[in-house]
């Protein structure tokens, strides 16, 4: 259906492949929705989200209301006349009357394997929970938080060492790969949809600053995944020497007898703390106000004994 009228909503680099990818096969975007600029990094500088850039390269036109509870706003869109929107990490709610204009409805690429991680963090909670097999759903959008009817899935084996960064990666371009065969015969697919288990669904939750500090009585393998669930930002932290430790690289190994958070050994390249159950080898750290570095730099600078405590 390469005669499709498509509106693509979107804002984070999570959304970007696919609307490169929809450009790049020749499927006809008539416009691009996307959140109004804003302040980004620490100089607060005004800027365009990833997708807004993309389509202004692609010569795509760009809407960005700040609300569909505008009439102005969806008879803006009406106007446009899609035959289908899709929707990928846009950051606002759509409303039944926006759900309503196109013929084929809207579709959603979202970042698991549904009706498993519903909600505002399903990658996150995918390393967080330790599953080996994470994935893509795109998915027709209806009232609910993604409850709506699924076209297809496609899976993808998580790392050993996975982290939300490199998983986002990843199913950003299995999203993109996934929705064009989709679009090809979307009224197949459409006829074809497939109710969610209710029974098999869970809720994610935003990422909050209380889950970033490390708990070292947990065991030492739900830390490690917590470290990479944090991974690349917010990062997750232990106090020492009363500052902020982000620890962001580290390996289960055997413990001791020692209480948590005692340092129970120290090389030239690395430090070993007592957790909860087993300990961890820190390997990548980021002191308080400096960069990410090596374990090995941050010990030239900073004395460790075995003994000592985070």
């Amino acid at each position: 259906m390469d005669n499709l009228r498509i509106v693509f909503m979107g804002t984070p680099d999570f959304s970007v492949p696919s609307l490169k990818m929809l450009h790049a096969v020749g499927y006809h975007v008539v416009g691009v929705y996307t959140q109004p600029d804003k302040q980004r990094g620490r100089g607060k500088k005004v800027s365009a989200s990833p997708v807004k850039e993309l389509a202004e390269r692609l010569e795509i036109p760009v809407y960005q209301p700040q609300t569909f509870r505008d009439p102005a706003a969806v008879a803006e869109l009406r106007a446009l006349k899609p035959d289908v929107i899709i929707v990928i990490a846009y950051g606002k709610i759509l409303p039944q009357e926006v759900l309503d204009i196109p013929a084929y409805g809207c579709l959603n690429v979202h970042g698991s394997l549904l009706p498993k991680y519903r909600g505002a963090a399903p990658i996150q909670f995918a390393i967080k929970d330790g599953v080996p097999v994470s994935g893509v759903t795109i998915m027709l959008l209806d009232a609910g938080m993604d409850t709506g009817k699924m076209l297809k899935k496609t899976e993808v084996v998580l790392d050993a060492k996975e982290t939300t960064g490199s998983l986002f990666d990843k199913l950003s371009v299995i999203g993109a790969e996934t929705l064009i065969p989709v679009l090809n015969d979307l009224e197949t697919y459409e006829a074809n949809a497939e109710a969610q288990n209710e029974a098999e669904a869970t809720y994610t939750e935003k990422i909050t600053k209380e889950m970033t500090e490390i708990d070292v009585k947990q065991d030492a393998v739900v830390i490690e995944r917590l470290i990479r669930t944090l991974d690349p930002q917010p990062g997750a932290f232990v106090m020492h020497d009363g500052k902020r430790l982000k620890i962001w690289s580290a390996d289960v190994v055997s413990g001791t007898d020692a209480a948590p958070g005692t340092i129970i050994a120290v090389t030239k390249k690395t430090f070993t703390v007592q957790t909860g159950k087993d300990a961890l080898c820190i390997r990548e750290v980021q002191p308080e106000s400096r960069k990410r570095m090596a374990t090995a730099q941050f010990l030239q600078g900073c004395h460790m004994t075995p003994g000592d405590s985070l």
